[in-house]
């Protein structure tokens, strides 16, 4: 599986951001809505499997990147390839195309690609990276954890519609093109940290597909920001429950224990 590489810009011209093209089918087979998840057991799978090599190459890549200022080639196929088809997967999940993705690891006919460069990398930010990138991990968790509350909602409009509405598809696109930076940017894929989550404002050239450049409407937008929102009360919502739990849990001394198991713990054990 290989991502598609951009084109090396001329000396002075902006910093390459990775781009993700979607060309958005104008219906989509009610069928396929319907049981959307089912269909994609088979890949969830494969990623699962492909997820574990995934990190150890991302482990090796990394020291690899702190001694070189670079990914290897090996290394930048394999984990660009691994994005490919993380970010098609998550394309079909999400309703954004009706297109059922390929098991084929490379798809240049496929609805979804996404562009990338290898590029030089600063030691320093690759040292910190796993620091560096949760201000954005944390962006882009929050607008998935939003999407997710109103995906029920989505996939009943899409169902009785047949095709994806402008603003849900813009602002579900803009969620999913951060979330695939920000995942490019921690597996040092690119130096670019993450950007532009409300789309590519003040773009005058040609359109090249529904996503490049991505032009949110105002209906977009708004349905983001949205998002946001209840992405944001959901985290806090999971987190308030979380911690009530630890509290509500007993807590136990090796004294109450050691009658039930063999030996002497010898320490405190809070059950939390």
């Amino acid at each position: 599986m290989e991502p598609t590489t951009a084109p090396i810009p001329a000396a002075g011209q902006p910093e390459f951001v990775p781009e993700l093209d979607i060309r958005a089918p104008l219906t989509q087979r009610r069928w396929t809505i319907l049981i959307r998840l089912i269909l994609l057991i088979p890949h969830f799978i494969w990623l699962g499997l492909l997820s574990i090599a995934m990190v150890v190459v991302l482990v090796i890549s990394w020291f690899a990147a702190l001694i070189l200022g670079q990914l290897p080639a090996w290394s930048f196929q394999f984990l660009g390839g691994y994005l490919v088809y993380r970010t098609r997967i998550y394309a079909y999940f999400m309703l954004l195309l009706d297109a059922y993705p390929p098991f084929a690891w490379a798809a240049p006919e496929y609805p979804v690609q996404i562009w990338l460069r290898p590029d030089k990398l600063n030691r320093l930010a690759v040292l910190f990276r796993i620091i560096l990138v949760i201000p954005a991990a944390i962006v882009a968790d929050v607008t998935m954890a939003g999407w997710a509350v109103l995906s029920f909602f989505i996939w009943l409009i899409m169902l009785f519609m047949g095709r994806v509405p402008e603003p849900v598809f813009g602002a579900t696109a803009a969620a999913l093109r951060y979330g695939f930076r920000t995942q490019a940017y921690f597996s040092m894929l690119s130096p670019a940290y993450p950007k532009r989550l409300f789309g590519d404002l003040g773009y005058l050239g040609q359109p090249q597909s529904s996503t490049r450049p991505l032009l949110l409407t105002s209906g977009a937008r708004t349905l983001l920001i949205v998002y946001i929102v209840l992405g944001a009360l959901a985290e806090l919502g999971n987190s308030a429950s979380a911690q009530q739990q630890q509290h509500n849990q007993p807590v136990y001394h090796a004294s109450a224990v050691s009658s039930s198991y063999p030996g002497n713990l010898g320490n405190t054990v809070a059950g939390r």
